[in-house]
């Protein structure tokens, strides 16, 4: 670097604390306005490295003094431009103090004429008033001047009017008596104001008289008017046109007389028919009931024909008669059926509910219901939307204004849909003891289930025409009872069952089990079902019995589906003060227990298909096998129950997939622990102590083309190759090596101990001491020599675990684990039947932890150190740890 570069930083250095730092938003706007080119602007610009590339070499320093004096040229016009703009600051000071200055001068000069504008408007205004004072003076002058002229109007035209209204009463000129009343009326509302002036309140009473004379008047007039005899006193009896205009009349007077009017006349329209249809009259019952509504259409027209123009249309008379109508006949009706509920039958019941519905849906159609409190809007609702959906009855203004009374005679509906019940599933018990066909049928659903729950449709839409509170909710008791009875007397009762003939009387107490106690269904099925696969001879069913065994399963699956649909429906109907009453999961578990129990069935029949063939395994003397070949006669046996049993299951269940997968898998489940338990009392070994190579490579063989009939059992038999469940899978491929794994470990010499323990803890990492003992019994080592080994497993497996090979178990595990070593901890032969029930427990649950090893006896060696080194310390604490959970 150049001397001059040198001096140049050291400058700079002395200068680098009075530096201005802005911030990034203040960089950016700066570039943005000063647009430049020039390095120096750069925010990191480095002094050395603009030197070094000035002077990029000796040579270069020949321009060095032509280069300084351009800068100095560069500064002293910065220098001139920052003089310039600090003089022009000073200007503008001073030039704002005198824009200031003529400011304030313009403000000043403002001010004074708004003063002067303000005094002028004030001078104005009172200009103003004094020339409008007097004209003030004379607009109160003429507007009381017309008060006093207007109250001595009303005063005139009241008490003339007075006057001419008890003329008018006297003749009966209801027709000229109209107007001046509704004068005379407002006149009296105006001079309210004046009571305490006496003649004003005799005035007032006068009118309140006449208004009292004309109620008493008119009424006696209706009275007489429409009385059957005339009386002979009264020679006044009015004309239509003359009742019109008292109506007119009447409705200026106080709405009290109206109504009192109405109530009078109404009770004289219905006086014929309270008669009529007395409660000892026939016609009165329930048969008859359309009669009823048919009197009133009658005199509704003979009404509004003869009558009709009397009324106004605002008093609603036709409406009020109906209404009226409708009360009395809920009451007779109530009065009626309470007194005869023996004679009522559910047909007489639901012939006299679908008149009055009827009946009801002309009357909203024809009426507004403004007198039952209905807006104007409803009427043109109801006409839009006479009926809902699903058959129900829409909701209509004259709704329940009859058929209320019917209500509390609902439960004769309820027990007749009962007995229709129990005769439809009579009549289904019979249909499923009758030979089932598939193929004609086309479908693996009992068409008893679709009838049945077709019925429950129908019976639901007229329950909820009927009414939506408690009878839906009492219906819904009968669809679960039925349900439950559907699923004991036609499921349960046609799915075949073998019964050996040991087990008669175990199968009667199951079948009373299931008839004692119908609220727990799905327990008593279950009790029924575990008999059935338990008890006596192993029996298979015939290739009907599994295709019937397989439909009830479906029908089963199909039931489930709907009830479901069915309990949503309800809540959908019922009000809801019910909606939490309805609960149908009980009866979705039986079916639920149902589908289980026909799963359990279907496995049962292929487990029994394959006893003879793994009896006959157990029998193979495989010590004496001299030669490796194909499969085992045994394995051809179980394939070919496999290619016989699978289709025919498959097919049946191919609209149900998901419960074939679950019977493959429950299959599996069950089988392979047999399988492996057979597989633990094959015998191996020679006299001489050794192992048949011959014979362990044949079962492996054998062990091996099982692993694949069991990937290959979903789709067996089809003629399309169908891919197996990834779960069915894993299980298969899982359960099978360990069953491959243990035959390994038996092909596996006893010598030397220590390896021996060790390849077993590598094939069967998760071997317990009853399986161990198995082995030792396959490969038919000495019960003296089986201790030591033992022991020996017991102190490496426990090396193992303290150096951090095996995780920790749970409190859970270890109780299982004692329970496990509970059923397998004897040394004699018992003990491999002992641990059947274990094995099946183990494969079908969760495979154990290695960990349950320690649940058996103690640690007894005298090693200061394990195998692997570890301290004895470690030792100690891990056997006080397992004394403590296993004492």
């Amino acid at each position: 670097m150049s001397e001059s570069a040198v001096a140049v930083e050291s400058e700079e250095r002395m200068v680098a604390n009075n530096k201005i730092h802005f911030s990034k938003e203040v960089k950016q706007v700066i570039d943005k306005v000063l647009k430049t080119d020039d390095p120096m602007d750069a925010p990191d610009f480095n002094t050395v490295d603009y030197i070094n590339q000035l002077f990029p070499n000796e040579q270069s320093l020949a321009g060095i003094d032509e280069t300084i004096q351009k800068m100095q040229c560069e500064v002293s016009l910065i220098d001139d431009n920052i003089r310039s703009v600090v003089r022009g600051q000073t200007n503008t000071g001073q030039d704002g103090q005198l824009a200031l200055c003529e400011a304030q001068k313009v403000i000043s000069s403002l001010f004074s004429h708004i003063i002067d504008v303000k005094t002028r408007a004030e001078r104005t205004e009172e200009m103003v008033k004094e020339i409008t004072r007097d004209i003030k003076q004379l607009d109160c002058a003429k507007r009381n001047l017309t008060a006093a002229i207007t109250t001595l109007n009303h005063l005139h035209m009241l008490v003339g009017g007075i006057e001419s209204l008890n003329k008018l009463i006297e003749r009966r000129s209801y027709g000229e008596i109209l107007n001046p009343l509704q004068a005379i009326t407002e006149v009296n509302q105006h001079f309210q104001q004046f009571s305490d002036i006496e003649e004003i309140k005799n005035l007032s009473q006068s009118v309140d008289k006449i208004q009292v004379t004309l109620a008493q008047q008119i009424t006696e007039d209706f009275k007489e008017a429409f009385a059957a005899k005339p009386s002979s006193q009264n020679q006044h009896r009015l004309g239509l046109n003359q009742l019109a205009d008292a109506c007119k009349v009447m409705s200026v007077l106080d709405p009290k007389v109206k109504k009192e009017l109405l109530k009078w006349f109404i009770a004289q329209q219905l006086e014929e028919y309270t008669h009529l249809f007395h409660e000892n009259q026939d016609i009165a019952w329930l048969d008859k009931i359309d009669k009823r509504y048919a009197w009133l259409k009658r005199h509704l027209l003979d009404f509004e024909d003869k009558y009709g123009p009397v009324f106004p249309l605002d008093w609603e008379v036709s409406e009020r008669i109906t209404v009226e109508f409708c009360r009395q006949t809920r009451e007779q009706l109530a009065q009626i059926m309470a007194k005869r509920t023996n004679e009522i039958d559910v047909r007489l019941l639901l012939f006299a509910i679908n008149k009055t519905q009827a009946f009801e849906q002309l009357l909203s159609k024809r009426f507004t219901g403004v007198t039952l409190g209905a807006q104007p809007t409803d009427k043109a609702r109801v006409l839009a939307e006479p009926t809902a959906t699903d058959g129900a009855v829409g909701l209509t203004v004259f709704h329940d204004q009859i058929g209320q009374c019917f209500k509390p005679h609902l439960d004769i509906y309820i027990r007749s849909i009962d007995r229709n019940l129990s005769e439809l599933m009579d009549k289904f018990v019979e249909m499923s003891r009758e030979p089932y066909k598939f193929a004609e049928a086309k479908t693996t659903v009992y068409p008893s289930s679709g009838d049945l729950f077709v019925f429950y449709k129908k019976c639901m839409v007229q329950c909820n025409q009927l009414s939506n509170e408690q009878p839906m909710h009492d219906l819904a008791l009968v669809f679960k009872k039925y349900l439950r009875e559907y699923a004991s007397k036609v499921l349960e009762g046609s799915t075949p069952k073998l019964v050996p003939s040991t087990t008669s009387s175990s199968i009667g107490k199951s079948v009373s089990l299931l008839t004692r106690d119908m609220q727990n269904l799905s327990t008593a099925a279950g009790q029924v079902f575990h008999n059935f696969l338990k008890e006596g001879d192993t029996q298979r069913f015939a290739r009907d019995d599994l295709v019937r065994i397989c439909c009830v399963l479906t029908t089963g699956e199909y039931c489930l589906e709907t009830v479901q649909q069915l309990e949503d429906k309800l809540k959908e109907k019922v009000t809801s003060a019910y909606v939490s009453k309805i609960d149908m999961s009980e009866e979705k578990d039986v079916f639920h227990r149902i589908i289980s129990n026909c799963i359990q069935l279907l496995v049962q029949d292929l487990e029994a298909g394959c006893e003879a063939s793994l009896q006959a395994m157990a029998k193979v003397q495989w010590q004496h096998i001299n030669n490796v070949g194909d499969q085992s006669a045994f394995i051809s046996s179980l394939c070919g129950n496999f290619k016989q049993t699978v289709p025919t299951i498959r097919d049946t269940l191919a609209s149900s997939r998901k419960y074939f997968t679950q019977f493959c898998h429950r299959f599996v489940a069950a089988f392979i622990p047999k399988f492996i338990n057979v597989l633990y009392r094959c015998k191996l070994t020679l006299s001489d102590g050794s192992n048949n190579v011959l014979g362990c490579e044949q079962l492996l063989l054998d062990t091996h083309s099982l692993k694949t009939a069991l990937l290959e059992l979903p789709s067996v038999g089809s003629s399309v190759n169908r891919k197996a469940p990834t779960s069915y899978t894993k299980v298969v491929v899982k359960d099978m090596t360990r069953a491959e794994m243990i035959i390994k470990v038996v092909m596996t010499p006893v010598q030397p101990p220590a390896h021996f323990t060790q390849q077993v803890l590598k094939l069967l990492p998760d071997i317990t001491i009853a399986e161990y003992q198995k082995i030792l019994d396959m490969k038919a080592v000495k019960r003296v020599d089986q201790l030591q080994l033992i022991d020996l497993f017991k102190h490496t497996a426990s090396a193992a675990a303290v150096s951090g090979l095996i995780d920790p178990t749970t409190g859970e595990e270890e109780t299982q684990a004692a329970e496990t070593v509970a059923a397998t901890s004897g040394t004699t032969d018992d003990a491999e039947t002992s641990a059947v029930p274990t094995e099946t427990t183990t494969a079908a649950s969760s495979t154990p932890k290695r960990a349950f090893i320690f649940s058996v006896g103690s640690f007894t060696g005298s090693a200061d150190k394990n195998a692997d080194g570890s301290s004895q310390t470690g030792i100690r604490k891990l056997e006080n740890l397992l004394k403590k959970r296993f004492p």
